[in-house]
């Protein structure tokens, strides 16, 4: 987990004089690594999963189970084992994790680019647990589950050795501070987000109804479908990190919930409350005499004369910089100011959403950028009719639109209170990092393929964590949510309130980024907020592209929310040569704070040859991808290691079948993408979207989810160039392919150098596309197996990839078992983790309808989750018809041929027991006669 150092930190209060000076240090670090890298290329596909244990103590006389507190013990022996076994083809690597009870597991060494690698995965989980049983104590358990149940619900009884619940790292008044991993980084990181956002954290996750549950003795449920939401069978939306107005209101034990019905739901946070997380329009009026527009600023007050200036009449999209009053900063990373340096002069008007502009010329590649589902308006309204409020955003209203006032006021209706539900209260880190889950690690083979899979891969995170739900008890209790994201972004949500956007009196805090005041809209643990691969332009159209200066601009048309920025991070970074998108991306990391600081290892750092300042921030941003530079070489014999991107979303599964086949699933996804032109594009803040939905009740199943209609490159004659999309993959149904099609254009000719499409260059601008069309609500089904003739489905495009590079049909056949595996979770004939955890406890014999979970419940619950993980027991709705063979600690490790000399005695030993078994003393009688 994130940076581990030997060493001694730093309270917060001592850190606090560093802070400016890590920030600078970290993106010089950056800098001086990217210059050091960037030429990269060539790099071969090595990869690897991680994944996460907890080690239980079963208590068969009690009926009960407790934390063991033996992570570092059951590590180190894991370890010390892993050295005496170092010459093995197959290997295990362990590291510390967050609690006390916890370990890691990586592969001991990566994965190649090979089909049969694809098979090494499911040996290796298995090898892992195999050794884990090795070192578990007697009645220790480490089954593969996401959380431990009773975390918090115990008291001083809830690990072995007993821990006092508080202490002065956490303040908790559930856990105590003896749970926490001992390693120094963590009970420090724990202490120093508590005390930089001025108070503990503060996690509310909706509790789950049930016919006896003593918080809704007084509830009135809506009329329709129970499990669902709104009067329906829709989802209902836990919009995690954004629940401050409703706990001012109702305390800790209750919070509001939103329905997936209305996106407007998803758009804005609880209470009502007019805070907007996606970009706004501007109209352009600067009304002076001669004045036609505005120029672009590279920075505030930084003039940039490119052609395509915004003229009077035209639409900018951005938001408004809190650091630099009277400034907003458009989606394409450029500035201009709203009025004139007097204030007297109005230059910018915000306008609604729905506001198109009349300039062709805004049209063009970075410029106009406009937000998505507006194209059906049609609007060509005059500047006076615009500036009249026609149009204004407190009239007229749209899913994307912020909202007036005086409508965002809430009021206690029956509507409203209907949305009011109880809520299971946490208050401590380790309830959030307390969680284990699967993440993947890929190397690309240069920094733009590392790019551009970063954001196919933030698209599919909240698809593969809805599919992968294993979530569903919290705090002994169980909740009405499937996933751990929310509870992990909350757990370590450090943000002040200034920075939450509430009124904070001890605002500005000198020290820290922003003053501690600049509008954060997400926890440090959360999907990503900007896409980073700024895409081409194809050779010969390079001159076109830096005559307009769009070489200098973010051209990512999909980063349609706010992007809190270090403003003085982004000019160093500019300055330094580093486009606009990755600039973007690093000046955002660096919008947070350093959490843990460590004695002697500040201005002793080496900017030009360390990364500690940068690993600092760079890990505990703790988004849905992350994307990794390559590590300095501090030896001659470290390995090259490239340029990666990490998978973080998805949640731990039973079994290693399970868990193998949604790393496999994943691998190929990113090379069905790469290899087939793939584009997943949509809207950032649909993928926040999705990130809600993807927490629901029984997601996988029942949910509906915002997914790229069109992933296939763009012909002309599709949708966007004016004319009803046909897609290459209706084409093929219909008896017609891409290489026959008389209007496709792509061939040979349409790669560069570097073996790369125009079609992938240009993914991120759209260029010739309104994009209107691009995306719709889809179900899982339809998303993994898909939908009428324009849309393949994941798993058939999987298929097809294993076809075109012939697979091996020892490897195709577990990846078909696999691939039909996943099929059939998505189709909701097998279930996910968490809905068979959750109608396991409620038909258990000991569950009273109270959504409370026993210690005799919990005890059961372990223990068939730890058998059905060995292959003791089989669930066949949640496997089908695929049995996992058993798992015992023969085969751990390999037997050595030994020869060293053995002792008489033991020859003896072991003669006399040779002589002593009945197949032996047969065969002499037999040689008798």
């Amino acid at each position: 987990m994130g940076l581990l150092k030997v060493g001694t930190p730093k309270s917060w209060d001592d850190s606090k004089k560093d802070l400016r000076y890590i920030r600078r240090a970290g993106v010089n670090q950056f800098i001086s690594t990217y210059n050091r890298v960037k030429h990269f290329k060539g790099d071969n596909l090595l990869w690897g999963d991680e994944i996460e244990y907890g080690i239980f103590k079963l208590d068969d006389q009690g009926k009960k189970v407790r934390i063991a507190l033996r992570g570092k013990e059951v590590m180190d022996e894991l370890n010390r084992k892993e050295k005496l076994n170092e010459d093995m083809a197959e290997g295990c690597t362990f590291v510390p994790e967050y609690g006390a009870w916890m370990v890691e597991s990586t592969p001991g060494r990566p994965y190649t680019g090979y089909t049969s690698d694809l098979l090494r995965v499911e040996r290796n989980m298995r090898l892992r647990r195999k050794r884990m049983l090795t070192v578990l104590g007697e009645n220790e358990v480490a089954p593969t589950m996401s959380s431990f149940p009773m975390l918090g619900a115990m008291g001083n009884d809830g690990s072995v050795p007993p821990t006092k619940v508080g202490g002065p790292i956490t303040l908790s008044d559930y856990i105590g501070d003896g749970i926490i991993n001992p390693h120094p980084r963590f009970g420090t990181l724990t202490a120093n987000i508590r005390q930089r956002r001025g108070e503990k954290v503060n996690i509310r996750v909706p509790l789950f109804r049930d016919v006896n549950t003593p918080e809704f003795d007084n509830y009135h449920a809506p009329a329709g479908d129970v499990d669902g939401c709104c009067g329906s069978d829709s989802q209902q939306l836990w919009r995690y990190g954004k629940g401050d107005p409703s706990q001012e209101k109702y305390g800790n034990d209750l919070l509001v919930v939103g329905c997936s019905t209305n996106s407007r739901d998803e758009q804005f946070q609880d209470g009502n409350s007019v805070d907007m997380v996606t970009l706004q329009k501007w109209l352009v009026d600067v009304n002076c005499e001669g004045c036609r527009g505005l120029f672009y600023r590279s920075a505030p007050n930084v003039i940039v004369p490119d052609a395509d200036w915004p003229r009077n009449g035209d639409i900018v999209v951005g938001s408004e910089i809190q650091d630099v009053p009277g400034w907003i900063r458009l989606q394409n990373g450029y500035y201009l100011p709203m009025h004139s340096d007097d204030t007297k002069i109005q230059f910018l008007h915000k306008v609604s959403t729905r506001t198109n502009p009349s300039n062709p010329e805004m049209k063009r590649i970075g410029s106009g950028t406009p937000l998505f589902r507006a194209a059906d308006q049609g609007d060509t309204s005059d500047i006076a009719s615009l500036l009249a409020g026609k149009l204004s955003v407190e009239n007229q209203t749209s899913d994307t639109a912020t909202v007036s006032t005086e409508e965002a006021t809430s009021v206690d209706t029956d509507e409203s209170r209907e949305s009011v539900r109880a809520a299971i209260h946490m208050d401590a880190m380790a309830f959030g990092m307390g969680c284990c889950c699967l993440q993947i690690t890929f190397q690309g083979k240069d920094i733009d393929e590392s790019r551009f899979m970063y954001d196919q891969l933030a698209v599919l995170a909240p698809i593969m964590m809805a599919l992968t739900a294993s979530t569903p008890f919290l705090k002994g209790r169980i909740a009405d949510t499937d996933a751990r994201w929310g509870i992990i972004s909350e757990s370590v949500d450090d943000r002040t309130l200034a920075e939450r956007g509430r009124i904070d009196p001890d605002a500005p805090h000198d020290v820290l980024s922003g003053l501690g005041q600049r509008r954060l809209y997400k926890s440090r643990y959360d999907c990503i907020s900007t896409y980073i691969y700024q895409g081409a332009f194809f050779p010969g159209d390079e001159v076109e592209a830096n005559k307009s200066g769009l070489a200098n601009r973010v051209l990512n048309n999909y980063n349609d929310i706010p992007v809190p920025i270090a403003e003085e991070s982004y000019q160093m970074l500019r300055e330094a040569g580093i486009d606009p998108a990755l600039s973007q991306h690093v000046a955002h990391l660096f919008a947070r704070d350093p959490l843990v600081i460590f004695e002697g290892a500040v201005e002793e750092v080496d900017d030009e040859t360390q990364t500690e300042h940068w690993e600092s921030i760079q890990s505990t941003n703790w988004q849905s991808v992350r994307w990794k530079p390559p590590p300095p070489r501090n030896s001659p014999n470290d390995p090259h290691i490239g340029w990666r991107t990490e998978f973080r979303s998805m949640e731990l599964q039973l079994t290693d079948f399970e868990n193998a086949a949604f790393t496999a699933f994943t691998v190929l996804l990113t090379r069905v993408i790469l290899t087939f032109d793939l584009n997943l594009y949509i809207p950032l803040s649909r993928v926040d979207s999705n990130m809600q939905r993807a927490h629901s009740r029984n997601a996988a199943a029942k949910g509906k989810f915002f997914f790229r209609r069109h992933m296939a490159p763009l012909e002309e004659g599709d949708d966007g160039y004016g004319v009803r999309y046909n897609s290459m993959f209706s084409r093929a149904v219909n008896g017609d392919t891409p290489a026959s099609s008389a209007n496709s254009t792509r061939g040979a000719d349409d790669l560069d150098a570097e073996g790369v499409s125009r079609q992938r260059r240009t993914a991120p601008f759209a260029p010739g596309s309104n994009e209107e069309n691009a995306y719709e609500e889809m179900t899982m089904a339809e998303i993994m197996c898909g939908k009428g003739d324009y849309f393949p489905g994941l798993i058939p495009l999987v298929q097809a990839y294993l076809d075109y590079i012939n697979c091996d049909s020892i490897t195709r056949t577990r990846l078909d078992t696999y691939l039909d595996f996943i099929e059939k979770r998505a189709t909701g004939e097998l279930v996910t983790p968490a809905t068979w955890m959750r109608n396991y406890v409620r038909t258990h014999p000991a569950y009273k309808g109270d959504s409370v979970i026993t210690d005799e419940i919990a005890y059961d619950l372990v223990k068939i989750c730890s058998d059905i993980g060995l292959g003791k027991v089989h669930i066949p709705e949640l496997l089908g018809d695929v049995v996992i063979d058993p798992i015992t600690t023969e085969g751990a490790y390999e037997v050595k041929l030994d020869s060293r000399r053995a002792k008489n005695g033991h020859i003896l030993e072991l003669l006399t027991r040779y002589k002593s078994r009945e197949s032996f003393k047969s065969t002499t009688t037999e040689a008798a006669v």
